[in-house]
């Protein structure tokens, strides 16, 4: 097994470098901050309203072809599909009132808003199915997936609202596992770990939907539990070494811990990075986000969260809920 090289007992001051690390931390979140404020977010379909496309690439069906044949303002990229071949994708919003026919001009004002995405969507299936010869029933439309504005908005909102709740959860579950310092600590932590990811995001300019949601979601979990196996032992160590500065237990707990760390980091990276190179354009925006939330998790879980609770400070003077039931350690 790999453990087998891991030294014994690793003694790196960890604590030492804890003002490096916050002036790291804050440099990253201040540029977080500056590109999300400027670049914005790359909203999917799914936050942004609209619709997308996929066609098999031909010999006729190219990007450039495609791209004159649009009737409307459209993205149009080439791609490689989960199964392989190339493909050519097309996202588009609505059209203008003028082109989607005297019917549409006819309806109300809620009612043109309730169906232009719908009209839009047929009026450019039947553009590229006279330009191209395609058709529906053969399954040369690989995928036509729209969203309205207003259930995009809803989207939005309920991501956003999810990663709230998520993060409110885990402060009242750290509070009455451990202590407030502990719980303050975490949450700065995946506080931290969220912005940084998402100015990732906004840099790279990768598309932002409800699979980044679920991928922020799965780092917040991730985090928290490396932040909570790293907590209880920290918990564990200073009634073990009542004499020993705080500095020094938090140092012991973090290098006790590591090996495990870096074990359960690496086999999930391994996963990671062949969703993210073989699985497709669909499932790498996820699979990014889910191997730089490792990567910055496994970091904060050092230098914010236990470098916070060495700031706050430790006291395990009253009793918490897990010693006034009977329960003793995990």
């Amino acid at each position: 097994m790999l453990i087998r090289y891991w030294p014994d007992r690793t003694k790196i001051p960890f604590m030492s470098l804890r003002v490096a690390g916050a002036l790291f931390s804050m440099v990253l979140i201040a540029a977080s901050a500056f590109l999300l404020g400027t670049r914005g977010l790359n909203f999917g379909v799914d936050f942004a309203g609209g619709t997308v496309m996929e066609l098999a690439k031909t010999d006729t069906v190219t990007v450039p072809a495609v791209r004159a044949a649009m009737p409307i303002n459209a993205e149009v990229n080439s791609a490689r599909g989960t199964d392989g071949r190339e493909i050519v994708v097309v996202k588009f919003g609505e059209a203008p009132p003028d082109l989607l026919g005297e019917d549409f001009k006819s309806l109300s004002e809620d009612q043109k808003a309730e169906r232009a995405s719908g009209a839009t969507n047929e009026l450019i299936v039947e553009t590229l199915s006279k330009e191209f010869n395609l058709s529906v029933e053969n399954g040369d439309f690989l995928r036509n997936d729209s969203v309205g504005p207003k259930v995009s908005q809803e989207l939005f909102t309920d991501g956003i609202t999810a990663l709230v709740v998520a993060l409110a959860m885990m402060l009242v579950y750290i509070w009455f596992r451990f202590q407030w310092q502990f719980s303050v600590g975490a949450i700065a932590a995946l506080a931290h770990d969220v912005i940084i990811t998402l100015g990732m995001f906004a840099l790279l300019k990768i598309e932002f939907n409800l699979t980044s949601i679920a991928a922020l979601l799965t780092i917040i979990g991730y985090s928290m539990n490396d932040t909570v196996v790293v907590f209880d032992r920290i918990r564990e160590d200073r009634r073990k070494y009542k004499k020993m500065p705080d500095r020094e237990v938090i140092d012991l707990s973090l290098n006790v811990t590591l090996s495990r760390t870096l074990l359960t980091s690496g086999t999930t990276l391994i996963s990671l990075f062949a969703i993210y190179f073989l699985g497709g354009p669909v499932l790498q925006g996820m699979s990014f986000a889910l191997i730089f939330g490792i990567f910055i998790g496994t970091y904060s879980s050092i230098f914010i969260a236990s470098a916070l609770v060495l700031s706050l400070g430790m006291d395990f003077t009253k009793k918490t809920v897990e010693e006034v039931q009977g329960f003793t350690g995990v």
